[in-house]
C-alpha cells in the first residue's frame, strides 16, 4: 500500500475544485451545501490565516472555516446567517474577543485519520496566538433525527455527552474539549438531520489575557527564592535588620519575583526579654513587629521584590498573635493572621487564632500564605484554592524532624489537591538561651502538583537540610493553567460538589 502524506496548512484560492468536492461528499445528506468560489475567496482575503486545510497527497479532504467577531453585538441568540454576515462575512472584526467557527468538514472517504482533530488543534493554536477569549461554533446534531420521537434535543445532548448514544459531530466536539452553552433553534433551518436544532459550543482559550497590551501584567513565569534562616545571637535590633537586608539584597541579586522568610525568625531578640519568662517574653518581642514590618516595606521598594516577611508576634487589642506580612515591591503591602496557633503556642504563650483567609492580589499572580500549623489543615488550601490562588507560601519553625515531616508532607499534599505551587521557608540552627525556642529543625522547598509537566517528584527545588542557604527556582504559572484543563487528574473540577462542601463561614 503507498504511503500517504498529510499536510495542514492555509486553503488557498487555487484549492477550491478540491474543497468542493470534498465538501460535497461531507453533506450528501444536505443537497446543494457547498460554499461557491466567489465566496471562498472572499473569506481568504478577509481572514488568510483563519482558512485551515488538511491535504491527504496533496488533495485537500477537509477544512476549518473560521472568523473573528465581537460576539457581544451577537450574543447566544443568533443563527448562521446572522453570525456569517447573510454569506457576506460582513461580521469579521479583526479587533473582536471570539473566533467563530463557521465550518469544519472532512471528505467522508478519509475519516478514520484523525484529521479533523488536526484542523481542530492548529485552530485552537491560532486562537490562543491571537489572543482570543475562545472559540465559538454552532454545532450540528445529525443522529437526532433516529431519536427525536423518544428525546427532547436537551436529553439527546445529555446521553451524548455520558457516551449513551453516539453523534458523530457532538461527540467529536466533547472529545475536543468544547462545551454546550445552549440549544439553538432554526439555526440551520435546513439541517432535518438535526431537526433545525444545532448546539452552541464554545471552548475557551485558557491562555487568554484580557489586559496583555497593559504596563501591569501577571507574569508567567515566577522566581521564587526561599531564605532557610540561622537562628543566632544579634546585637540588638540593627543587627538583625542587617542580616534580613543582606539576604533580601542576595535574593534579589538573582532577580526573583519573592523572597520568603521563616516563621519567628526574629526570635533572637527574645533574648532580650527572656528573664520574663515565656508569655512575657513573647510580648517583648512583639514589640519590634511594626518597626520590621516597615523595614521589609522598604527592602521590598529597594530592591525590587515582593517580600513575604516571615512572621512575628503582634499584640492587638491586648490578644497576642503570630502574623505575616505580604510587602509589595510597589510600596504595599497585607497581611495574614495564622488561624491555628500549635499547642505550645497556646499553653506557652497565650497566642489566638486569626479568623481572615483570602488570597493576595499581586504582580506575579494570586499567592497565598498559611503558617506552618495552618498547612495541616486542608480545608484553608482548598478555600484558597477556589479563590484562584496560584502559589501559596507557608513559613514555619519546627524543632524535629518529625514535626517538619508533619509540614512538609501536608505541604506537598496541597500542592496535589489544589493544583497550585507550595513554598516552605524554616529556620535552622539553636537559641539555647532563649526559651521555647531552643532547637530548630528545616529543609525549605519548592513543590509541585504530580503531572507530566512537573517534577517526578512533586520537589522543584530543595535546601540542604540545617543548613543557612537560599534556594532559588522559577515556576511556570501557565502549567497550573494547562493542568487546570487538561490534567491526567484534575481535583479541583472533579471535586463532588453534589455530595459535599467545603465553605468558609463568615462572622
Amino acid at each position: 500500500m503507498a504511503e500517504e502524506t498529510i499536510e495542514v496548512r492555509l486553503l488557498t484560492a487555487e484549492d477550491y475544485k478540491d474543497l468542493k468536492e470534498s465538501m460535497v461528499s461531507a453533506y450528501s445528506d444536505m443537497q446543494g451545501s457547498y460554499w461557491r468560489e466567489g465566496t471562498i475567496q472572499r473569506l481568504i482575503e478577509l481572514f488568510p490565516e483563519g482558512q485551515i486545510a488538511v491535504t491527504v497527497n496533496g488533495k485537500v479532504v477537509g477544512c476549518a472555516l473560521s472568523i473573528i467577531v465581537d460576539y457581544e453585538k451577537y450574543g447566544d441568540d443568533h443563527t448562521y446567517e446572522q453570525i456569517t454576515g447573510y454569506y457576506t462575512f460582513s461580521t469579521h472584526n479583526p479587533k473582536g474577543d471570539i473566533l467563530y467557527g463557521i465550518e469544519v468538514f472532512v471528505n467522508p472517504d478519509y475519516r478514520g485519520k484523525r484529521l479533523a482533530r488536526r484542523l481542530y488543534d492548529v485552530r485552537k493554536v491560532l486562537c490562543e496566538r491571537l489572543n482570543l477569549e475562545g472559540i465559538v461554533a454552532g454545532g450540528r446534531i445529525p443522529n437526532y433525527e433516529k431519536y427525536a420521537e423518544q428525546l427532547t434535543p436537551r436529553e439527546y445532548i445529555e446521553k451524548v455527552r455520558d457516551k449513551e448514544i453516539y453523534d458523530p459531530t457532538l461527540t467529536f466536539q466533547f472529545s475536543n474539549d468544547f462545551i454546550v452553552k445552549k440549544i439553538l433553534r432554526n439555526y440551520l433551518p435546513m439541517d432535518q438531520a438535526s431537526k433545525g436544532f444545532a448546539t452552541l459550543l464554545q471552548w475557551y482559550n485558557i491562555y487568554y489575557e484580557k489586559d496583555q497590551d497593559t504596563i501591569r501584567y501577571n507574569k508567567s513565569t515566577v522566581r521564587i527564592g526561599l531564605v532557610q534562616w540561622q537562628m543566632r545571637a544579634y546585637k540588638g535590633i540593627e543587627g538583625m535588620l542587617e542580616q534580613m537586608e543582606f539576604f533580601v539584597d542576595a535574593v534579589s541579586d538573582y532577580e526573583a519575583d519573592f523572597a520568603v522568610f521563616p516563621e519567628f525568625f526574629n526570635a533572637p531578640l527574645m533574648l532580650e526579654f527572656n528573664q520574663l519568662g515565656p508569655a512575657a517574653a513573647i510580648r517583648g518581642l512583639a514589640k519590634y513587629t511594626e518597626r520590621l514590618r516597615g523595614e521589609f516595606s522598604k527592602l521590598a521598594v529597594a530592591y525590587n521584590v515582593n517580600i513575604i516577611t516571615g512572621t512575628m508576634p503582634i499584640v492587638i487589642e491586648e490578644q497576642l498573635y503570630n502574623i505575616s506580612y505580604l510587602c509589595r515591591r510597589d510600596g504595599t503591602w497585607d497581611h495574614y493572621i495564622k488561624i491555628h496557633p500549635t499547642p505550645s503556642e497556646v499553653n506557652a504563650w497565650g497566642m489566638k487564632g486569626g479568623s481572615d483567609i483570602h488570597v493576595f492580589d499581586t504582580d506575579c499572580g494570586k499567592v497565598g500564605i498559611l503558617i506552618c500549623y495552618d498547612v495541616e489543615f486542608p480545608e484553608l488550601g482548598r478555600i484558597l484554592a477556589k479563590q484562584g490562588m496560584q502559589i501559596l507560601f507557608v513559613p514555619f519553625l519546627t524543632d524535629t524532624q518529625n514535626g517538619y515531616n508533619r509540614v512538609r508532607f501536608c505541604a506537598q499534599a496541597r500542592a496535589v489537591e489544589n493544583e497550585c505551587y507550595v513554598a516552605i521557608a524554616g529556620c535552622v540552627g539553636n537559641l539555647p538561651r532563649v526559651s521555647n525556642m531552643d532547637l530548630q529543625y528545616a529543609q525549605s522547598a519548592v513543590l509541585t502538583p504530580s503531572d507530566f509537566a512537573f517534577p517526578v517528584t512533586g520537589v522543584k527545588a530543595d535546601a540542604t537540610p540545617n543548613t543557612e542557604m537560599i534556594v532559588v527556582a522559577d515556576v511556570d504559572l501557565v502549567l497550573l493553567k494547562e493542568l487546570h484543563a487538561f490534567g491526567s487528574v484534575q481535583t479541583l473540577k472533579d471535586m463532588r460538589h453534589d455530595l459535599y462542601e467545603v465553605v468558609l463561614k463568615k462572622k
